[in-house]
């Protein structure tokens, strides 16, 4: 039924209980996860206009602390006995969540209720309320 999953995670504590889910999904013919972090772009501006470095160094870290952590989760998942595939993109979070939905062909997808920006999340609406309203397919929100 949800052969493919789309997992977007930003590594908060919330994104990271949604691994508990999986492997209940796998009894639920779960074959292949794909793990999807999204730099966030209008942070990134930001942060290089008041911070130390250019957009590009920031953006190379951030690159890097995601595969880190990114291989984290893969080995979780495949020592599990999930095929995985793990994506790093640069945009408006719940567009490319939408956007990697649509190009892998996933059946469901698990996110997070909150990131790690809930005052943001407080005033604009949060990344998990607009992939439940945009997204094409079901989606499973795990609470904090």
């Amino acid at each position: 039924m949800f052969e493919k999953i789309l997992y977007p995670t930003d590594f908060s504590d919330v994104s990271k209980k949604a691994l508990n889910y999986f492997s209940q999904l796998k009894d639920a013919g779960t074959k292949e996860i794909v793990v999807l972090h999204v730099i966030d772009e209008k942070g990134i501006d930001a942060v290089s206009r008041y911070g130390s470095g250019s957009a590009d160094t920031i953006i190379g870290r951030m690159e890097a602390e995601a595969r880190e952590e990114g291989r984290k989760i893969e080995k979780k998942l495949k020592e599990s006995g999930f095929h995985v595939k793990m994506r790093i993109e640069r945009g408006i979070p719940f567009k490319e969540i939408l956007k990697v939905e649509e190009e892998e062909g996933i059946s469901l997808i698990v996110i997070g209720s909150h990131g790690k920006t809930n005052i943001e999340e407080m005033l604009l609406g949060s990344v998990s309320e607009k992939v439940i309203r945009k997204s094409r397919n079901p989606v499973l929100v795990v609470k904090r």
